[in-house]
């Protein structure tokens, strides 16, 4: 991975983590995500005078199939991704659903992309799933702790939907050559109209969540597509086996925002997980 490339994951993953605080802060439901949705549309409609070309000259039927199917992953993965924050800490779902969802999405990568896996990137993976289980602190012991369960539980929900949408995108990009700009501006469209006919009767909710999250919901609206476009111009000139699990380096971000803004539980096994992850970047940096 060049230097070039690797500055525009290390952004798109700090971008990420901060769109993550605003949404658990706000602890939205439907009608938040719809408004995220509606937002990110209205903010960023004008820039496709900038792909008047692309528009053009793109095969409509494409940019049309994928970013459906974007759109009805994304909105699974905030539904489940909502749902874990409501249950579980911020330190839990966030590193579980991040760093599960470079497994299946490299995985997936090299039984439909048919990219190689080499040892490189091996290490470099298993270092930072390693580094997100200490994180996470789960340990395996009889009683549960019920909070943590379900942050498991949404978290690895989450992360499968991640690859899933990762994929998806990644063949748009990669094999159909769709901008990114597009593709994620029409994904959005979608979400948007899709989630409408579940909130268009939630006048009151909706105007309750203006009111008291307004800037999260204009901070998710922006944050979250400009990090995942950078991603996908990423996406462009590495492979998916490196540029997903390089993009995981949010989960420290994550977990520091969660420690230090939200005042979740914070310990010495954290700075383990942080040399184990940033150790794995560096591996994936040689592939």
């Amino acid at each position: 991975m060049s230097l070039h490339i690797l500055l525009l994951v290390l952004s798109a993953a700090f971008l990420h983590a901060l769109w993550n605080l605003l949404a658990k802060k706000a602890g939205g439901k439907t009608a938040f995500i719809w408004l995220q949705y509606a937002a990110g549309s209205l903010l960023f409609l004008p820039f496709l005078l900038f792909q008047t070309d692309q528009l053009i000259t793109v095969k409509w039927e494409l940019l049309l199939w994928f970013s459906l199917s974007s759109a009805l992953l994304h909105i699974a993965y905030f539904m489940v991704l909502q749902k874990g924050y409501r249950s579980a800490d911020l330190s839990v779902v966030y590193p579980l659903a991040r760093g599960s969802g470079p497994l299946f999405s490299s995985v997936a990568a090299i039984l439909f992309l048919h990219e190689k896996f080499k040892l490189s990137a091996t290490v470099g993976l298993l270092l930072i799933i390693t580094g997100v289980l200490i994180i996470t602190g789960i340990r395996f012991k009889k009683e549960k702790d019920t909070r943590v369960t379900q942050g498991v539980i949404y978290g690895v929900l989450t992360g499968i939907f991640i690859a899933m949408y990762t994929l998806n995108d990644a063949v748009a990009v990669k094999t159909y050559a769709l901008a990114p700009l597009t593709l994620t501006l029409f994904t959005n469209l979608f979400s948007t109209f899709l989630l409408a006919p579940f909130v268009w009767r939630q006048s009151m909710e909706l105007k309750r969540e203006l009111r008291a999250h307004k800037w999260q919901i204009i901070g998710v609206g922006v944050l979250s597509p400009v990090a995942y476009i950078l991603v996908l111009i990423a996406l462009k000139y590495s492979p998916l086996t490196v540029v997903a699990p390089a993009r995981e380096t949010s989960i420290l971000m994550g977990v520091f925002m969660g420690s230090r803004v939200l005042g979740e539980e914070n310990s010495k096994r954290r700075l383990l997980a942080a040399v184990l992850i940033l150790s794995g970047i560096i591996a994936l940096s040689f592939y």
